[in-house]
């Protein structure tokens, strides 16, 4: 049986949003931590994570800002909870999804599991809903899992706060690798899947919010294209059993699309500015 879980928060300058995001994993029945890993923030995050006034919520703080994948895989090591979901601090977890995820881990031949998500705006308001894991529900191999994570793409999958893992695994492939920033969390759940099988729930499990402040929206699609380049040739050099070569080549052919679709509107933004009564 499962004898811990934690629920990690990784949280940089969060005054926005934390509140709301500790109060939809705080609302669950359950005896597990919440560790909350202030990042050096200069607002009142570190403030909001120590006024819960609930036993489960431990926080901890930097000293100096680290870089994103550096901060989340202290958060990680410092987990005392043989399961880990990471929960970014500006996305919410739907009502009994933490309950059920756990419920469902206990079975130890599953590395992974993960559910379908909503997508809120800054208020929290619906924007899209019941989205996530194409032809990756019930219980899959860890090459069937890799498969759509390199042909269809990260935002495919979903946010890490759907997904469960094993702090055991988590350790055994290394943790985190930082320099994959975008793809950094869909990168370590390929390879954590490695320990047994993932399984994909109907069930929506989080929310992720679509804001202006948040890592997603200010990375450049320059920088987030070169990172899962990057991931999908890593992927195959590491891991040949889990992608082929014929995986790699469609996700970048998906990629080349990408990049083609930003140059379109860039052209026709830069054509309507210069013929302007048009």
């Amino acid at each position: 049986m499962v004898s811990a879980l934690t629920v990690c928060v990784p949280a940089y300058d969060a005054e926005r949003t934390l509140a709301v995001t500790l109060e939809s994993v705080l609302a669950e029945d359950a005896d597990f931590e919440l560790l909350v890993l202030d990042n050096a923030s200069v607002d009142r995050t570190g403030e909001i994570a120590r006024s819960t006034g609930d036993p489960r919520v431990r926080v901890l703080r930097n000293e100096s800002v680290l870089p994103i994948g550096a901060n989340w895989d202290r958060v990680i090591r410092a987990a005392s909870g043989d399961l880990v979901k990471v929960v970014c601090a500006d996305d919410i977890l739907r009502p009994g999804a933490l309950t059920e995820q756990w419920a469902l881990m206990a079975d130890s031949s599953i590395a992974i599991c993960a559910g379908r998500f909503d997508v809120i705006d800054e208020q929290g308001a619906l924007l899209e809903t019941d989205l996530g894991l194409p032809g990756l529900l019930g219980r899959r191999t860890p090459r069937e899992l890799a498969k759509v994570i390199v042909r269809r793409g990260p935002a495919e999958f979903g946010p890490t706060a759907a997904a469960m893992f094993r702090l055991a695994d988590y350790r055994r492939v290394g943790g985190l690798r930082p320099d994959l920033v975008f793809p950094m969390d869909v990168d370590l759940f390929a390879r954590v899947a490695t320990g047994g099988h993932f399984v994909g729930m109907e069930r929506i499990v989080a929310a992720w919010r679509n804001s202006s402040f948040n890592l997603c929206s200010r990375t450049t699609t320059r920088s987030k294209l070169t990172d899962m380049y990057r991931f999908h040739h890593r992927l195959v050099a590491d891991h040949p059993e889990l992608v082929t070569r014929a995986d790699v080549l469609t996700g970048d052919l998906r990629l080349v699309g990408q990049i083609m679709e930003r140059v379109r509107v860039r052209t026709l933004g830069a054509v309507a500015a210069v013929r302007p009564g048009e």
